[in-house]
């Protein structure tokens, strides 16, 4: 098997490159929750990078917990470096859960969750509430492929893992769609619905 692992293997802040046409994952940024409104990522500020360095980036979410339940984590993105997070936006959203009990299990899509031409922030967990025990949180990626290009819309992709209130439920959530607009996106910003991103890291890293 070919194939080259270089710098802190086994360590997600590494940098990995597996196969010829794979890419080379580079740590960009990783900003830490505590008690935080939002978490934001802005082209050139704070050493941020979200520009036509790479065509794709990656947000990894490790061990997000809200500061309350019956919140939902979400995200938006901007085309004026941060001063609003409006951007219209397509999306498509559907969801696998299976509760601690094993009494219920559901694959749905989430009709209600979708967007059609709106500007509000985008669920990446959509299917009832994020859970605030103090062992629960949430995890998972979201990939963004080229941001800086002024010509297409801007496709994404993510899937998380959560813990949902109500059962407690392990909720396993699939998300797509496109920023609707031929501007560069150069901010993305990260949120719960209501109140605040308790603890929890995100990571954006560029692929080469």
């Amino acid at each position: 098997m070919s194939g080259i692992i270089a710098q802190n293997s086994g360590r997600h802040t590494g940098l990995v490159k597996a196969g010829s046409s794979a890419g080379v994952w580079t740590l960009i940024k990783t900003l830490t929750a505590s008690s935080s409104a939002t978490l934001s990522f802005v082209d050139g500020s704070s050493d941020v990078v979200l520009d036509g360095t790479y065509d794709e980036y990656v947000f990894k979410f490790i061990n997000i917990h809200p500061s309350d339940a019956s919140t939902r984590f979400s995200f938006n993105g901007s085309i004026d470096a941060g001063s609003n997070y409006n951007v219209t936006k397509t999306t498509t959203i559907f969801i696998a859960g299976h509760d601690e009990a094993d009494s219920d299990a559901t694959l749905t899509y989430q009709a209600s969750d979708d967007h059609a031409q709106q500007t509000s922030f985008q669920d990446l967990a959509a299917y009832g509430e994020s859970d605030n025990s103090n062992d629960s949180c949430l995890a998972g990626t979201l990939h963004l492929f080229g941001l800086s290009d002024t010509t297409f819309v801007k496709h994404f992709i993510a899937r998380t893992n959560y813990v949902a209130g109500g059962g407690p439920y392990d909720v396993d959530s699939y998300t797509g769609g496109y920023f609707n607009t031929t501007s560069a996106i150069d901010a993305i910003q990260f949120k719960f619905s209501s109140n605040n991103i308790d603890s929890g890291s995100i990571s954006l890293y560029g692929i080469s």
